[in-house]
């Protein structure tokens, strides 16, 4: 089976987790219909978009169709199934320069996980390569 995966951060193609998302990408740029927040977090910088519609700034990203096995290869880096890990949801996309719409899945960071004072840099509207250069791998 097929997923729709929306992808704003390491997992974008080129970009440092890139190597976990084996899925074909689906041509242009979309961005959230609705405003999320999307900072760089902890002393990791990591992207956290937060489960907080309508704060924030619409967030540019990627769509990629994945099969299942690659969707549980998200899952686990994304630590979905970890008290503190991200959650897959439902995300409406707006495809950038067109009036398309499309429903993928996100990873998002629940609100009461953000503690404030770990903020680094944002709210971001896309996350870019000066962004990625800050960010450090969870040790293994």
């Amino acid at each position: 089976m097929e997923h729709l995966v929306f992808v704003f951060g390491t997992l974008k193609e080129g970009f440092p987790n890139f190597g976990v998302n084996r899925g074909t990408r689906v041509p242009g740029e979309f961005k959230t219909c609705a405003a999320y927040p999307l900072y760089l977090v902890g002393e990791r910088h990591s992207p956290w978009l937060i489960e907080a519609p309508d704060t924030g700034l619409r967030v540019t990203g990627q769509v990629f169709r994945v099969d299942g096995e690659t969707l549980d290869a998200m899952d686990r880096l994304e630590r979905v199934a970890e008290h503190d890990g991200y959650r897959r949801k439902l995300l409406q996309l707006e495809e950038v320069g067109s009036s398309s719409l499309v429903s993928a899945y996100a990873y998002l960071k629940p609100l009461k996980q953000l503690v404030r004072s770990e903020v680094r840099i944002g709210p971001l509207g896309e996350y870019l390569h000066a962004h990625a250069a800050l960010y450090r791998a969870r040790a293994v």
